[in-house]
């Protein structure tokens, strides 16, 4: 019998019991999360990107939450995402007219996810934003950033939070103007331009 030495962490092969999930794509992602406003609104913007990790590959198992105000700053109070029939209790899902606010996309089998959208507003002194929340193998802890659109230059730069970071830092949470109402943003876990993330404290 072969007698394994266990005396220190280093000599501990890990067992199945260390595996961290990804447990996100069961009951978590809903038809239409990627529609947070209607397709056809003369305001949509589209918001997309990938997650990847340390080594800069694409996470096909992540999950990306969202949520913003509307062009006046305010939070929906919409039910969207989670509407039900009031007779049979069945989900219906979001109505495709309002906008929500809220959206949670998993990532495809290349890492990328995408999202409509209202331009966000600004609201409590800070430049408009989207707050978002990464779900993904590995983190036992889920993680919080910004994804604020480019255009209003002055805003960005009196921002609380920007205005804190060195300049390739800061970069890491403005979006890329594609055209057409269309922004890139890839949301880098580890590595070389990791994305910054957020600390809350209560």
């Amino acid at each position: 019998m072969t007698k394994i030495d266990t005396s220190g962490p280093e000599n501990v092969l890990p067992t199945p019991s260390h595996t961290v999930g990804p447990f996100y794509g069961y009951a978590l992602p809903f038809r239409g999360g990627n529609d947070i406003a209607p397709r056809d609104h003369p305001d949509t913007v589209t918001v997309h990107g990938y997650v990847l990790d340390g080594a800069g590959a694409p996470l096909p198992d992540a999950l990306v939450e969202l949520w913003g105000p509307g062009p006046d700053g305010r939070m929906p109070t919409t039910d969207g995402s989670m509407r039900r029939d009031p007779a049979s209790g069945d989900f219906l899902g979001r109505n495709g007219v309002e906008f929500t606010g809220f959206g949670r996309i998993q990532t495809d089998a290349n890492g990328h996810w995408y999202a409509h959208t209202l331009r966000p507003g600004a609201r409590g002194g800070n430049a408009p934003y989207i707050s978002v929340c990464v779900f993904a193998r590995g983190l036992l802890t889920h993680l919080f950033t910004r994804i604020h659109l480019p255009g209003d230059d002055a805003a960005l730069a009196a921002d609380p939070l920007l205005s804190r970071l060195a300049p390739e830092r800061r970069d890491t949470l403005i979006a890329a103007d594609e055209g057409n109402g269309t922004y890139r943003f890839d949301i880098r876990l580890q590595g070389e331009n990791e994305t910054v993330f957020l600390e809350f404290h209560r």
